[in-house]
């Protein structure tokens, strides 16, 4: 949750968190609106150039600015990196990671946008790969360590000790495989 100012007084307002987002320039808290499946679906299954946010805090990764918005329009094209904070059923990649694969791969991916940074963890083998998992534009990775932000800022903290995150293959400029 999180508080946001009232526009009738200085006492907050709770707001409930589904979604998060990380952007090159903002992390972006807050939840799509009339979401029937899970964030990982609809992402790949977004056919419009803006994803609506709802409740949103922005916080800005360069001066650390947070700012409160009832709606937010995200270009699809500037997401790095998803997480739902509210499960509500098993994501399939992660089903399919924990149970089928023998040996998830495990992987460095490093962003070098206007804020370099890198997150570490286990993949399906070759899931960065484009025409793996049936071509998808997205990719799970579990257990992610991120490394490069900071993350003692209260507001980006939430990023230490996900326990997945969904990439977005074609953000990642660089990426170590240990396989």
């Amino acid at each position: 949750m999180n508080d946001q100012p009232s526009p009738h007084g200085s006492t907050a307002a709770p707001v409930f968190v589904e979604d998060v987002f990380l952007t090159d320039v903002f992390l972006i808290k807050g939840r799509l609106p009339n979401k029937t499946k899970r964030l990982t679906n609809v992402l790949e299954d977004w056919n419009r150039a803006y994803l609506p946010v709802h409740d949103a805090t922005l916080v800005s990764l360069r001066t650390r600015e947070v700012i409160r918005t009832p709606t937010v329009m995200v270009r699809m094209g500037e997401v790095i990196l998803a997480h739902e904070l509210v499960e509500v059923a098993g994501d399939e990649a992660m089903k399919r990671l924990a149970g089928t694969v023998d040996k998830p791969a495990r992987i460095r991916a490093f962003y070098n946008g206007a804020t370099q940074f890198e997150i570490a963890g286990q993949i399906e083998p070759g899931a960065y790969e484009s025409g793996t998992i049936g071509n998808r534009k997205f990719f799970i990775m579990q257990k992610p360590v991120v490394r490069g932000l900071d993350l003692q800022h209260p507001e980006l903290a939430l990023l230490k000790g996900l326990d997945y995150a969904i990439l977005k293959k074609d953000r990642m400029a660089y990426v170590y495989d240990f396989g």
